[in-house]
C-alpha cells in the first residue's frame, strides 16, 4: 500500500448548490445551445426537437438513482472508476479508471480547439487584431492550470458566477425570441409530435442531446469535500440534470419560435451563428457581444471544471497504489491535489502541441473528435456504473429497497444501453467523418485497449500486491492484515499460517 496522502482532500468545503455548478459549468449549456440545436434542427424531419433534453433527463434521472446509492455507500473522489470496482470487479474497475482518465481529457483537451474560433470575433471587435488558436489556447491553458491550483471553494465560487451569467444570457435571449417572434407568432408546434418521423434521425439526435448533459455525474468526484455527501450529491446530480433539461428545452423552443417552425431547419445551416443572428436582429450590438463572450467564457468554464475532475481521478488511483504515490498527495494550505493537478496540465499542453505539429484543424477536426471521443466514452462509463449499482445494491443489500436497488438501475441500464448503441451505429455521424475514416476504428479500438489494459493489470497487481489489490474502490480505506488463528495440529506437522484480509 502507499503512504496515505500528507494532506488529504478537505471534507465540508463545497455544499450542494457549488456541487450544481460545478456541473453545470462541466456541461458548457451555453455551447451546447449554440451549437447542438442548429445540429438538431438541420437537416432532420425530426420537428419535435425540444422534447429530446427532457427525455433524456428523464433516463439520467434514473441513473441517478443507483448513483445516488452508491455515493451513500461510499462517498469517494474515485466515482465512476469505484462504483465499477465494487459492482463489477476490481480489474473492470481499473479499465473504468483509464477509460475515465481518457474520457474527461479528451474532452477538456478537445475544449481548447474550439476557443480559438470562438475568440476570433471579440479579438477582431475589441482590439482590430487577430491571433492563432494555438495562441488562445495556450492563454486558456495557463488560466486552467492556474484555476487548478486554487482551493476547491474558490474554484467553485469562480464556476458558479459563470455559469449564473450564462443562465441569464440564455434566458434573456429566449425571452427577445418570444417577445419579438416570427410571422407565425408564439407556437408549440415544435413541443407537440406530429406525422411520420424519421427513426433512425430521432436515435442519434438521443445520443447529440446526451452529450449535452456529459458533466452531471462529476458531482461524485467531490464527495469527500463536501460537508454532508451522501445528500449533497445526490441533490446535486438530480438539480443539475433537471437545471440542463430546462436550459436546453426551452432555447430549443424559443429558437423555433423565432425563426418560425417552417424556417428552422433552413435557417440551422447556419450552425453556431444562428444564435447570433437572431440575438443580433432583436437587441442591441452589445448583445452579441456579451453572448459571444459568456460563449467563450462558458468553455473556459468548462475546462476548469473537468480538469478539477481529472485531478481528483488521478488523486484517487494514486492515493489506492494503481498510480504512483505522488500524485496521491495534496498542498498543505489548499488541500488540492496539486501533483495530479498539474500532471492534467503537462498531458493537455503535450496533446495540444502535438495537434499542432500534427496539423490538426482545430475547429473541424481537433474540437470534434476529441469531445466526441471523450462524451462517448463517459457514456460507456454511466452505463457500466448502473450495471454495477444493480449487481453491487443486490449483492449487499442494505436499505435502499426495490426501487432504488432493482427497478430505477434496471431501468437505466437498459435505456443507457440503448443509447451506447445508437452512438455505435452512428459514430461517423458523431464524429463528422466518412464511414471508412480511420477515427471509426481508432475510437472503438482505443476504449477496447484501456478496459484490457485496465484488466490485466489488476490481474498482475492481484499477484504482485495482493494488499493493493484488495483496497481497489475503498477510497483509501486501510487494508488490515492480520495472521490467521493457528490450527491444531499433530506434532511435526507444518503448515504456515494464513493470512487475511479486510477491508
Amino acid at each position: 500500500m502507499p503512504p496515505p496522502a500528507t494532506h488529504p482532500l478537505a471534507a465540508g468545503r463545497l455544499g450542494a448548490t457549488a456541487l450544481i455548478f460545478v456541473a453545470l459549468a462541466a456541461a458548457a449549456p451555453l455551447s451546447v445551445i449554440t451549437n447542438t440545436i442548429p445540429i438538431a434542427y438541420a437537416g432532420n424531419d425530426v420537428p419535435f426537437v425540444p422534447l429530446l433534453f427532457p427525455a433524456v433527463a428523464l433516463v439520467l434521472l434514473l441513473f441517478g438513482v443507483g448513483y445516488a446509492a452508491m455515493v451513500r455507500r461510499s462517498p469517494n473522489a474515485g466515482a465512476l472508476y469505484s462504483f465499477i470496482a465494487r459492482g463489477l470487479g476490481r480489474p473492470t474497475g481499473i479499465g473504468a479508471a483509464w477509460l475515465a482518465l481518457f474520457s474527461y481529457n479528451a474532452l477538456q483537451i478537445g475544449l481548447y480547439g474550439a476557443t480559438g474560433l470562438l475568440a476570433a470575433p471579440l479579438l477582431d471587435g475589441w482590439f482590430g487584431v487577430s491571433a492563432p488558436w494555438w495562441a488562445v489556447a495556450g492563454g486558456c491553458w495557463l488560466v486552467v492550470t492556474l484555476c487548478g491550483l486554487l482551493r476547491v471553494e474558490l474554484a467553485g465560487a469562480i464556476l458558479a458566477l459563470v455559469v449564473l451569467a450564462e443562465a441569464a444570457v440564455i434566458a434573456g435571449f429566449g425571452a427577445a425570441n418570444l417577445i419579438d417572434p416570427a410571422a407565425e407568432g408564439v407556437t408549440t408546434d415544435t413541443l407537440v409530435p406530429a406525422g411520420v418521423v424519421d427513426r433512425p434521425a430521432v436515435g442519434l439526435l438521443l445520443v447529440i442531446a446526451a452529450f449535452g448533459f456529459v458533466g452531471f455525474e462529476t458531482t461524485a468526484a467531490y464527495a469527500e469535500e463536501t460537508g454532508r455527501p451522501r445528500r449533497s450529491v445526490a441533490r446535486a446530480t438530480y438539480l443539475s440534470v433537471l437545471g440542463l433539461a430546462v436550459l436546453y428545452a426551452f432555447s430549443a423552443w424559443t429558437t423555433s419560435v423565432a425563426t418560425g417552425p417552417g424556417e428552422i431547419a433552413a435557417r440551422s445551416v447556419d450552425g453556431g451563428e444562428l444564435l447570433f443572428d437572431l440575438v443580433g436582429d432583436r437587441l442591441a450590438p452589445w448583445a452579441v457581444t456579451l453572448g459571444r463572450t459568456m460563449l467563450l467564457t462558458g468553455v473556459l468554464a468548462a475546462m476548469i471544471s473537468l480538469h478539477h475532475t481529472v485531478a481528483r481521478y488521478t488523486y484517487a488511483l494514486a492515493r489506492e497504489g494503481v498510480l504512483p504515490a505522488r500524485l496521491g498527495h495534496t498542498g498543505a494550505r489548499t488541500s488540492v491535489p496539486i501533483a495530479a493537478s498539474l500532471t492534467q496540465s503537462v498531458v493537455a499542453l503535450l496533446t495540444l502541441t502535438g495537434a499542432l505539429l500534427a496539423g490538426w484543424e482545430p475547429a473541424t477536426e481537433l474540437y470534434p473528435w476529441l469531445t466526441t471521443a471523450g462524451a462517448l466514452g463517459v457514456l460507456l462509463l454511466l452505463l457500466a456504473t448502473s450495471l454495477s449499482a444493480l449487481l453491487f445494491l443486490n449483492r449487499a443489500p442494505n436499505d435502499e429497497g426495490p426501487w432504488r436497488a432493482f427497478v430505477a438501475p434496471a431501468l437505466a441500464t437498459v435505456l443507457l444501453g440503448a443509447l451506447v448503441y445508437l452512438a455505435a451505429t452512428d459514430l461517423p455521424a458523431l464524429l463528422g467523418v466518412p464511414s471508412r475514416h480511420w477515427l471509426v476504428l481508432a475510437v472503438p479500438l482505443a476504449y477496447a485497449a484501456l478496459v484490457t489494459f485496465g484488466l490485466l493489470f489488476g490481474v498482475i497487481l492481484k499477484t504482485r500486491s495482493p494488499i493493493t489489490y484488495a483496497g481497489i474502490g475503498l477510497g483509501g480505506t486501510a487494508v488490515v492484515v492480520a495472521p490467521a488463528v493457528p490450527a491444531q495440529r499433530s506434532p511435526g506437522a507444518h503448515r504456515p499460517d494464513r493470512i487475511q484480509r479486510s477491508a
